[in-house]
C-alpha cells in the first residue's frame, strides 16, 4: 500500500512538474547554453591557430568542465524552484489537507514527491549532459573517461540539493525555500574555493573551510568529483607539476567514504523533513 501510494504520487509529481513554467525555463535556458557551447568549441581552433589533437583535447575537457558547470547550475535553480512549490504550495492552497483526510501517509506522499522531483531533476541533468558531450565530440573529438561516472555524480548533486529544498519548504514558503537552497550552493561552492586558497597558501584554517563545507552540504564535492570524471588524464598530468585544484579542475576521484556520507546526508534530509512534514500544521 505505502510503496503503490509512493508510485502514484512520483507519476503526479513528474507530471506536475512537466507542465510548470520552471520546465519551459529550464529548456530555453539548457538549449540557448547548448547553443552557445558548440558555437564556442567550433571556434576553438580557429581562434588559438591550428591546434594540434592532443591540444584540442585539453582545451575541450577544460572548457566542458565551464559549460557542464553551467548546466549543473540550471539543474540547480529549477530542481530548488520546483521542490518548494510542489511541497509548501499544496499545503498553503490546502491540496495537502485534502489528501491527508484518506489513509495517506505523510511520509509516503514526501517520499512520492522526491521521488518524482529526483527522476525529473536527474533526467534533465543527463539528458543535457549527455548532450553537451555530444557536442564535444562532434566539434573537437573529445569524448571524457568517464562519463557516466561524472553524469551520475552531477545528478546525485541535483538530488542532494532538492532534497534540502523539501526540507525547507516544510518550514517556509515556496519562493523562501528556493531562495535559500538555491544560496547554500553557491555559498558552498564560493566557500569549496576559499578552501582552495587556503591549500595554496599552505594556510591549514582556511583550507579547513571547504572541507566543512562539503561535509555540510556535499554538493560542491559532488560537483569536484564530476569534474575529474570530465578530465582527460593528459590535462591532469600537465597541470600536475604546478596546480593542484582550481575552481574548474580536480585532480582526485572521490573516494568511497565520501560517497557513503553523501548518500548517507540525503537519507537523513529526507528523514528530517519527513519528521518536520509530520509536525506540520495543514
Amino acid at each position: 500500500m505505502i510503496a503503490r501510494t509512493v508510485l502514484i504520487v512520483a507519476s503526479l509529481t513528474l507530471h506536475e512538474a512537466a507542465r510548470r513554467r520552471v520546465l519551459r525555463s529550464l529548456a530555453a535556458l539548457t538549449v540557448v547554453l547548448l547553443a552557445l557551447s558548440a558555437w564556442g568549441f567550433s571556434r576553438l581552433d580557429a581562434e588559438f591557430g591550428g591546434l594540434t589533437s592532443g591540444e584540442a583535447k585539453v582545451a575541450g575537457s577544460t572548457v566542458l568542465n565551464l559549460v557542464m558547470f553551467g548546466l549543473s547550475l540550471i539543474a540547480a535553480l529549477g530542481t530548488a524552484f520546483l521542490a518548494g512549490p510542489t511541497l509548501a504550495g499544496e499545503v498553503e492552497s490546502g491540496i495537502a489537507l485534502s489528501i491527508m483526510t484518506r489513509p495517506v501517509r505523510r511520509a509516503a506522499v514526501l517520499a512520492g514527491k522526491w521521488l518524482g522531483l529526483v527522476m525529473f531533476g536527474g533526467g534533465f541533468v543527463v539528458i543535457a549532459g549527455l548532450a553537451q558531450l555530444v557536442i564535444v565530440r562532434a566539434t573537437v573529438d573529445y569524448w571524457p573517461p568517464r562519463p557516466v561516472t561524472g553524469l551520475v555524480l552531477l545528478a546525485v548533486q541535483t538530488a542532494a540539493l532538492l532534497t534540502l529544498g523539501l526540507l525547507l519548504s516544510t518550514a517556509i514558503s515556496p519562493m523562501a525555500s528556493g531562495i535559500v537552497a538555491v544560496g547554500l550552493f553557491g555559498a558552498t561552492w564560493v566557500a569549496g574555493i576559499i578552501g582552495l586558497v587556503g591549500e595554496a597558501l599552505g594556510n591549514d584554517s582556511v583550507a579547513r573551510v571547504g572541507t566543512i563545507s562539503r561535509m555540510l552540504l556535499p554538493t560542491d564535492g559532488l560537483w569536484r568529483g564530476a569534474m575529474n570524471a570530465f578530465q582527460d588524464p593528459a590535462l591532469l598530468r600537465q597541470v600536475g607539476s604546478g596546480i593542484e585544484e582550481s575552481p574548474f579542475l580536480s585532480m582526485a576521484p572521490l573516494t568511497t567514504t565520501y560517497l557513503a556520507w553523501a548518500g548517507l546526508w540525503i537519507a537523513g534530509v529526507l528523514a528530517l523533513a519527513a519528521m518536520s512534514f509530520h509536525r506540520r500544521d495543514l
